[in-house]
């Protein structure tokens, strides 16, 4: 809201200011009750009657407070199991706009694994006095950057939990959908010291904008059904947006990264970038080393030099804005239908803790 009012207030006309807000009405005018709901809502947060209010973290998980600063006001939820041995790994699970703590454990299948394989599961929920539709700023430069903002809460909820249940510090690992999976790219540039690896769900590139304009505007972000810009920079440059986040000269977190092929609201080329800015990072080219299929769905693999996976794709046929899971009693299947957590007959959350290691704890 605040970043939507400075700009408005710096306009230097009212002709000026009467145009943006002819362009804004003709936008949201051609998006059905529905799509408004679906898609202004989870990029224009701001926006009146987005987002609700919620108190807590939700069933079956635990809130913890005291756990640092928090510059960026964010609650810290978790999910311990019980017996759990130490030191045990830990993942980072971050929520996608709209949703909160709770919508993203057992929906996601995460806390069938962390139960299974014993780790503990931490969910950071975003305020909605930071973001009205509770989406992780991913485009902010306040909460982007080193020992800033919504950033160093999240390092900070880390700390605490490798304080309270003993976790193992070369087990840590994040994921996250949409602006979640934003925000996962914004704690592996960060951080990448703090992890093993990462998993981004239809997300972002790490700093492709540092302010709302330009995340709607560049970065593959639509308001409507119609597929956005996203920008196209060189391998080297988005490598070194990573690189200058943390002075870090590596080693670097592998990164799993998924995207649904119909996607319209983050546009699929974001994958494109991804690859780019990561395998930059890892020293490796785009090219895959591996070609194969996940349930019937395209997965590239790039390795090193030593032949170990750095980077892996996988790009779901069909799917639109959403997690991908697989609903049922399998080892391999996971999840609950809900809004933006769509079946499509893959449980990424099983793959990606394939990718990681974890599925032989």
């Amino acid at each position: 809201m605040d970043v939507i009012y400075t700009a408005l207030k710096s306009q230097p006309s009212k002709p000026a200011k009467r145009w943006r807000v002819t362009l804004l009405v003709a936008l949201l005018s051609m998006l059905p009750m529905a799509a408004w709901a679906n898609w202004w809502c989870s990029w224009a947060p701001w926006w009146f009657g987005c987002g609700d209010v919620v108190d807590g973290c939700g069933t079956g998980l635990t809130e913890v407070t005291g756990f640092g600063s928090n510059p960026g006001n964010l609650k810290m939820c978790m999910h311990v199991p019980n017996d759990l041995a130490a030191p045990r790994p830990l993942v980072v699970a971050l929520h996608g706009c709209t949703q909160q703590a709770s919508d993203y454990d057992d929906e996601t299948g995460w806390r069938k694994y962390a139960d299974k394989h014993q780790f503990a599961l931490l969910l950071p929920q975003q305020e909605q006095a930071n973001n009205g539709n509770k989406c992780f700023n991913w485009f902010e430069l306040g909460d982007i950057q080193r020992d800033h903002g919504e950033a160093m809460s999240i390092r900070q909820m880390i700390d605490r939990m490798k304080e309270d249940v003993d976790i193992d510090s070369e087990q840590v690992y994040v994921t996250g959908l949409s602006a979640g999976g934003g925000m996962t790219a914004v704690m592996l540039a960060t951080y990448p010291e703090l992890f093993a690896g990462g998993a981004i769900i239809a997300g972002i590139p790490y700093r492709c904008a540092t302010n709302l304009g330009e995340a709607l505007g560049e970065c593959g972000v639509s308001l409507s059904h119609q597929l956005a810009r996203m920008k196209d920079l060189s391998p080297d440059e988005w490598g070194d947006l990573v690189r200058n986040a943390s002075g870090h000269d590596g080693p670097f977190p592998r990164v799993s990264i998924w995207q649904g092929s119909d996607d319209t609201t983050v546009n699929p080329n974001d994958q494109v970038e991804l690859v780019d800015q990561w395998a930059n990072v890892h020293g490796i080219d785009q090219t895959p080393d591996i070609e194969d299929t996940i349930d019937g769905y395209t997965h590239k693999v790039y390795e090193d030099d030593t032949g170990d996976a750095r980077v892996e794709t996988v790009l779901i046929n069909g799917m639109g804005h959403g997690a991908p899971i697989n609903p049922g009693g399998g080892d391999d299947q996971c999840g609950t239908i809900a809004p933006f957590i769509l079946d499509v007959g893959t449980c990424s959350s099983f793959h990606i803790m394939k990718f990681w290691g974890l599925e032989s704890q």
